[in-house]
């Protein structure tokens, strides 16, 4: 899986907000141009219907050109679309009737070990399957327990484990501490091996 960092704000960025803002929409084209992709990748963790991740990605970047004047550079302009970008999937959802906000308790009021019972960190690696798998049945059983979390969980997750963004950049973009990120990256790693296995138990089997 390609790693996506979330780079401080470059001031070619910063020139181009600037020209946006002053009436040059070439300079706005050309920051979609260097994100599309990076957003294309995200959305694909919350639908995998070509069309509907066409429609989030353009409303994306509409929302992101409206809302330009509110861009502050308090984070970097790449952590600023991802925080449209997850709303706007989570939103888009919410109107299909597929509202991704399950029922959950608070995870910054459940104990130190979790819903797996277990204080290990499951590492960067989300599944321990065995070698022979293909890509595809990997990324399937992926997205199946993906979908098994609840949004409080997914996204944390995907922002860390699949975009790999820094532990600060998923705080800024979601407004919280780096500890409830941590807190909640935890518990995320948990339910997805716990879904994983429930979906799989062939994945628990040894050598």
């Amino acid at each position: 899986m390609e790693a996506i960092l979330m780079e401080p704000a470059t001031s070619d960025d910063t020139e181009l907000v600037r020209e946006t803002l002053e009436g040059n929409q070439l300079s706005f084209q050309l920051l979609v141009e260097r994100y599309q992709d990076r957003i294309f990748g995200l959305v694909r963790h919350y639908t995998r219907n070509a069309v509907e991740l066409e429609d989030i990605v353009q409303d994306t970047f509409i929302k992101a050109f409206h809302k330009l004047s509110t861009f502050q550079h308090q984070s970097s302009f790449s952590t600023w679309l991802y925080r449209i970008a997850v709303n706007t999937s989570l939103d888009f959802l919410k109107r299909r009737g597929r509202n991704p906000v399950q029922s959950v308790e608070d995870p910054e009021l459940l104990g130190p070990s979790g819903p797996a019972g277990s204080a290990d960190r499951p590492g960067r690696e989300l599944a321990a399957p065995d070698a022979g798998l293909e890509r595809e049945e990997i990324a399937r059983v992926t997205h199946e327990a993906m979908d098994e979390l609840p949004e409080i969980f997914r996204t944390v997750l995907v922002l860390r484990e699949f975009e790999e963004m820094a532990y600060q950049d998923i705080a800024d973009l979601l407004g919280i501490s780096i500890g409830t990120v941590e807190s909640r990256l935890f518990r995320a790693r948990a339910r997805f091996k716990e879904a994983v296995l429930r979906l799989h138990p062939e994945f628990g089997q040894d050598g």
